[in-house]
């Protein structure tokens, strides 16, 4: 796995995700573990049904630590008190509309407003979604792109998006490669390249009187990839194998 780099960490370590009166405990332990995924870890919760309770503790699997920490209020302005910028998630437009993101756009407004502070994402009632109330004590609502006939997302799964989208827009979406061997240098390609013109011209495939472009073209050919020193060894040792069969007019 990549290291995280400091300041992306950072701007993660200073988004809040906060859940509006939520029903079932297994959303709030699989909201924590979609978080712990990514790199986030505040989560506050308003006016829980129940919590803490046994379905969060299974449904968080790893993430036991974001529910201990978790903060529990019973307003929404106690969990947005010290933000500097808060954001809706709602599938739902309203008529006065705050100002609508979606949510990749949403993901780097809300880390260049973490630059100055926590900055705060709301998620609502997995029935009812946010109240207008709550909307209004929010500055800008998120939408997550999908089917217009069911736009409805689990609240985890709402929670997994955004956090997603958060971790791509901070740097910090690339995949960990597992380290490859030495690739082969200048030198090992143009021993490959002198031992496939020898070969070439023990074969009479290439007509030393007329050579044509060949020699150009395989070097085109190989320079479209990065082969590893033990693949230029391979190609070698076939057309050594080759040039002794030859040799020995096999």
């Amino acid at each position: 796995m990549p290291i995280m780099d400091e300041p992306a960490k950072c701007a993660l370590e200073r988004v809040r995700i906060v859940l509006c009166r939520p029903n079932h405990p297994g959303n709030i332990g699989s909201a924590a573990r979609a978080m712990k995924n990514m790199g986030l870890a505040d989560l506050w919760l308003v006016e829980p049904r129940r919590f803490p309770a046994p379905e969060a503790e299974w449904l968080a699997t790893g993430a036991a630590d974001l529910l201990a920490s978790a903060r529990v209020c019973a307003r929404l302005t106690d969990a947005l008190a010290e933000c500097v910028a808060a954001y809706a998630v709602s599938a739902r437009p309203r008529e006065w509309s705050l100002e609508v993101l979606a949510a990749r756009d949403a993901a780097g407004r809300v880390l260049n407003d973490a630059a100055n502070g926590v900055v705060a994402l709301v998620f609502g009632n997995e029935s009812a979604g946010l109240t207008n109330d709550e909307m209004l004590a929010c500055q800008r609502l998120v939408h997550i792109p999908a089917n217009p006939a069911f736009s409805s997302l689990n609240l985890a799964q709402a929670v997994q998006v955004l956090s997603y989208e958060l971790r791509v827009a901070a740097g910090l979406g690339s995949v960990a490669q597992a380290p490859g061997l030495p690739l082969a240098t200048v030198a090992d390609m143009e021993g490959l390249y002198a031992h496939l013109d020898q070969a070439s011209l023990a074969s009479g495939f290439q007509d030393p009187a007329r050579p044509g472009r060949l020699r150009d073209r395989w070097r085109r050919l190989f320079s479209r990839t990065r082969l590893e020193r033990e693949e230029v060894n391979i190609l070698r040792g076939l057309l050594k194998a080759l040039l002794r069969r030859n040799s020995n007019g096999q």
